[in-house]
């Protein structure tokens, strides 16, 4: 991925952050949204992914629905979004459409994890229409 394609990417990144609701930004705050290009191959192999397979996002650490006392001290959520696996999912920078189908797989990608932070499993998010 270039730096312009990068680039237009956080800023598409940036109106799908803008377009959600104020609750929603208001719940995110406990939780940082990284953007990668890619997962590293140490990540893909903890997930059980081969080298080639695509990933768009992850969430790491424990839903708020499964949190107790004794997580106090655990490293804190976070949402990671990789540009690479969304651009390739949503077709590719060459696209007719490429910048809303990018645009909708960020959305669809950010509420999917945002999802599991908020204990929702992947039948759940499906049956929501972020798979």
């Amino acid at each position: 991925m270039n730096s312009e394609q990068r680039r237009r990417f956080d800023e598409l990144f940036e109106e799908v952050l803008e377009g959600l609701p104020e609750r929603l930004h208001d719940l995110m705050r406990e939780i940082p949204v990284i953007l990668d290009d890619r997962p590293s191959p140490k990540l893909l192999k903890e997930l059980g992914m081969g080298s080639g397979e695509l990933l768009c996002g992850l969430h790491s650490g424990i839903a708020l629905t499964d949190r107790s006392i004794e997580h106090s001290g655990v490293l804190p959520d976070e949402i990671r979004l990789f540009r690479e696996g969304i651009v390739e999912t949503a077709g590719g920078w060459e696209a007719q459409y490429a910048e809303d189908e990018i645009y909708e797989q960020i959305r669809i990608t950010l509420l999917h994890e945002i999802g599991h932070h908020f204990g929702l499993d992947e039948d759940d998010l499906a049956e929501l229409g972020y798979d």
